[in-house]
């Protein structure tokens, strides 16, 4: 798993539960695992950009006739 044994990971989960705390741990698993959720849905989501000619276009057209 990514090259890191089983002692490397105790050794790692050990220094974030005594820098961050027990009370904390499951704050920060929650918000970890929403921003996961939230990176994967953004992700597959096709981008919102509108290219279909527009009442902008049009708007703008009929300016440049009446001047």
């Amino acid at each position: 798993m990514f090259g890191i044994g089983i002692q490397e990971l105790l050794v790692v989960l050990v220094l974030v539960l005594l820098v961050f705390g027990a009370n904390k741990l499951p704050e920060i698993g929650g918000g970890l695992g929403r921003a996961i959720r939230n990176f994967k849905r953004a992700t597959s989501e096709p981008d919102e950009i509108d290219i279909t000619p527009g009442k902008k276009n049009e708007k703008i057209d009929k300016d440049d006739k009446q001047a």
